[in-house]
């Protein structure tokens, strides 16, 4: 583990520079480009294999370990590792183990296992994942007891499901 304050601060940095590096890069995921989608493509693989090593060494990176703003970094990159679902399932584990022990998000972790979910063709709990605009309203991913939807969201601290889409509605 990354034992020492110097080994903790050189991780979060990595994390850190990660997320910055992905947020710079988003716009590609969905580009008409081929060549732009390529790159997101990389880029979000070679993060993926870097959180799986970060996971088989420290677990996963919580607050405690490398700071609030890395540890969501970490979060991001699982979030992101969509053609690695070794990688989001194993997060899952470990940020599932982490919010049992108060030290990660359980907001957070419902994104990420509606995220892996969705990639693995199962319906979603939370209706974080959203696939497609329908009539200029967003359309969650199929949904497991979607009368439930909002029950389940508070429960873990994501706002209502009306509220949540209002933000991804046309203006």
């Amino acid at each position: 583990m990354a034992t020492t304050e110097q080994g903790r601060t050189a991780l979060a940095g990595e994390l850190a520079a990660m997320m910055a590096e992905d947020a710079a890069a988003a716009r590609l995921a969905n580009s008409p480009d081929l060549a732009d989608q390529a790159v997101w493509r990389r880029l979000t693989t070679r993060h993926g294999d870097r959180l799986a090593e970060i996971m088989a060494v420290h677990g996963w990176p919580t607050e405690a370990l490398v700071g609030p703003d890395a540890a969501k970094a970490a979060w991001l990159v699982a979030q992101h590792a969509d053609r690695q679902l070794d990688v989001q399932r194993r997060a899952v584990e470990l940020m599932t183990a982490a919010v049992s022990d108060g030290a990660a998000s359980a907001r957070d972790l419902a994104f990420l296992q509606d995220r892996l979910a969705v990639n693995e063709g199962r319906e979603q709990r939370y209706g974080t994942q959203i696939g497609a605009v329908t009539d200029g309203r967003p359309v969650p991913w199929p949904c497991e007891e979607p009368e439930r939807l909002d029950e389940r969201r508070a429960e873990v601290g994501i706002e209502p499901f009306d509220e949540y889409t209002a933000r991804f509605a046309p203006r």
